[in-house]
């Protein structure tokens, strides 16, 4: 009897604070880039476009464009997003 696989996508996990927060600290120290750009991508899915559209008064194609393949997000709509994501960007020695 063959094994039946279903594929895993992270954004239907990435449900608390805490769960965005340990998902991103693990890019911050080991991935690239576009890594970190695909994960922020990946928990903006998880919370829904038009949602974090409205909590942070971006629009969702501008969410769509910072966050998907070639993105490149300013500060600003970096940290609107992370704050509607309930975490903060620390930079600890």
């Amino acid at each position: 009897m063959p094994i039946e696989t279903k594929s895993w996508d992270a954004a239907e996990v990435l449900n608390t604070p805490a769960d965005i927060a340990a998902y991103l600290d693990t890019y911050l120290e080991d991935g690239t880039p576009d890594e970190l750009l695909r994960a922020l991508g990946t928990i903006a899915r998880s919370r829904g476009m038009s949602e974090l559209a409205r909590e942070t008064g971006l629009s969702r194609e501008t969410l769509y464009r910072a966050f998907g393949d070639g993105g490149n997000p300013t500060l600003g709509t970096l940290l609107r997003v992370l704050q509607a994501f309930g975490v903060r960007l620390k930079i600890a020695a």
